[in-house]
């Protein structure tokens, strides 16, 4: 087993990647749907499916293009197909088990939170992890719907550690962007805004970041923010945004690098993984680095490429499997739940 074609049709972006082995990206080509959605404020789950069915298949011409390959080269077809988006989900299942049959090629089904946990370990030429980096880490793993800390021993194992109780901070950074127009999508305009911004303007609650354990709780700084927001005329808002948004961010990125010190320093594991895509956040990348440098931590982070939902993770863990002898029937499907058999507590 050489090398796989993957797709990634979980939620808005229809991703298609070709990986060759150890995780090497021949190609990776994603088409993002921003403009389709950012009219209604978020993601309409009908809109998204319908764009994955008009997308997915002149992806896949344009990934054998750019990696100079054919059908022929393929040995495998990895797909996302947990959690996610049912309708999203099932178009990329669909098509995957369609040119599976077709080509005869075997199939597997991936765990989209999995992908995210191995995409540091995936290399082009201008990326590759650092030699040595070892298979048991700690990680958060950070986006839109999804905040959580694992305990990870390999290609399988998976302990979660810790999780948010409501809002994951990708949620908590687009409901801010929509509560002060901002707009779609919100993580990546909060960013932008909060760069001249200073983050100590405004006091925003950091819910649950002194206790001891490892769960988050983001909708107390959505409500605090909301009620900033009505005190304040539009003129206010407007001269204010910058500030207001530097502080916002901030206190979800504090929050987050507290529990990923403590997440460290209660197991004894000073390897980390940081990713998903709130881990595209520049002040997150900024404050996780300074972290780890002083607490000696060897820290591992995606280029922006592979935090945002993208096919290539979805292809190193599909690959790796497949090589282990694992594959799907064909009677699998889509599913909504994010852990089932996958993860343990």
């Amino acid at each position: 087993m050489k090398r796989v074609l993957a797709f990634e049709t979980s939620c808005d972006d229809t991703s298609v990647a070709i990986i060759e082995d150890p995780g090497r990206v021949l190609s990776c080509v994603t088409a993002n749907q921003d403009l389709q959605h950012e009219v209604f404020g978020g993601v309409v789950p009908e809109i998204a499916s319908r764009n994955h069915s008009l997308n997915l298949l002149p992806l896949v011409d344009v990934a054998f293009e750019k990696a100079g390959m054919t059908w022929s080269d393929m040995d495998g077809i990895a797909v996302t197909n947990r959690p996610g988006l049912v309708g999203s989900l099932l178009v990329g299942v669909m098509t995957a088990k369609t040119l599976s049959l077709a080509k005869g090629l075997p199939i597997i089904g991936v765990n989209h939170l999995e992908g995210h946990l191995w995409a540091p370990f995936l290399s082009d030429d201008s990326y590759s992890l650092q030699q040595g980096f070892p298979q048991e880490y700690i990680a958060l793993a950070i986006s839109g719907g999804h905040t959580q800390i694992y305990h990870v021993r390999g290609l399988g194992q998976y302990k979660v550690l810790g999780a948010t109780l409501d809002d994951a901070a990708g949620e908590a950074f687009d409901k801010f962007a929509k509560m002060t127009g901002l707009g779609f999508p919100g993580g990546a305009l909060v960013d932008q805004y909060a760069r001249s911004g200073n983050p100590k303007s405004f006091h925003f609650p950091r819910a649950l970041m002194t206790e001891d354990d490892l769960r988050f709780s983001f909708s107390g700084l959505k409500t605090a923010a909301q009620r900033q927001v009505e005190s304040m005329t539009e003129q206010q808002l407007k001269d204010q945004i910058h500030d207001l948004s530097a502080s916002y961010q901030e206190a979800i990125c504090e929050v987050l690098v507290a529990k990923l010190d403590r997440a460290v320093k209660s197991h004894g594991i000073h390897s980390v993984v940081l990713t998903g895509g709130v881990s595209a956040n520049s002040r997150l990348r900024f404050l996780a680095e300074q972290w780890a440098q002083d607490e000696g931590v060897n820290l591992a982070v995606p280029p922006l490429r592979y935090c945002t939902d993208n096919a290539a993770m979805i292809g190193y863990v599909g690959l790796k499997r497949l090589q282990l002898g694992e594959s799907s029937s064909l009677d699998f499907g889509p599913s909504p739940r994010p852990y089932e058999d996958d993860f343990e507590y």
